[in-house]
């Protein structure tokens, strides 16, 4: 399967959204024997969500079909909204870009799974890690190196950041 790799350009983007398993998690969760559930991040990823929030100045948000703890608590701690337990994706994409003024053709939505592509069928531009289903590579314009929980977010603020000149360290 050939990678999509377009290039996507700091001034499309007003608003990123990052499905959260699968692209800040390799997508598997630890369970303990009390039903209590663990993920692995990269905290690489942690400073792609800062960088690009401060010195990009894009919007971020979580939006995840998984209703966790642990996702509220990845987004706290990253300083980002999440927005989960999301059954239906385009349609609270769809109100979320209406109720904060963004227009979706701004919008990059990155995910990883076959209930992220109606939500990503709306948006400007789209992108996926290295191991996302194969029918989500195929539709992206763009698929990062990294898989899934491995930088996903570092990688695309690297990109951005070179796209926007403001090639800092990374």
């Amino acid at each position: 399967m050939k990678k999509r790799t377009k290039p996507i350009a700091t001034n499309e983007i007003k608003l990123i959204v990052y499905d959260f398993d699968g692209v800040m998690t390799d997508n598997r969760v630890i369970v303990d024997e009390n039903g209590k559930e663990s993920v692995i991040v990269h905290r690489g990823d942690g400073y792609g969500v800062r960088m690009i929030r401060d010195k990009l100045k894009i919007h971020q948000i979580i939006l995840s079909t998984e209703e966790n703890s642990v996702v509220k608590r990845r987004a706290e701690k990253l300083n980002i909204q999440v927005i989960h337990g999301v059954e239906v994706k385009e349609k609270v994409l769809r109100a979320y870009c209406d109720e904060n003024n963004f227009k979706l053709s701004q919008v990059l939505f990155i995910g990883n799974d076959l209930n992220d592509l109606e939500a990503m069928q709306l948006c400007g531009k789209t992108a996926c890690p290295s191991d996302a289903e194969p029918e989500i590579r195929l539709y992206v314009d763009y698929v990062f190196q990294a898989g899934g929980g491995f930088g996903v977010v570092r990688e695309l603020y690297r990109m951005l950041s070179e796209k926007s000149g403001d090639n800092d360290e990374c």
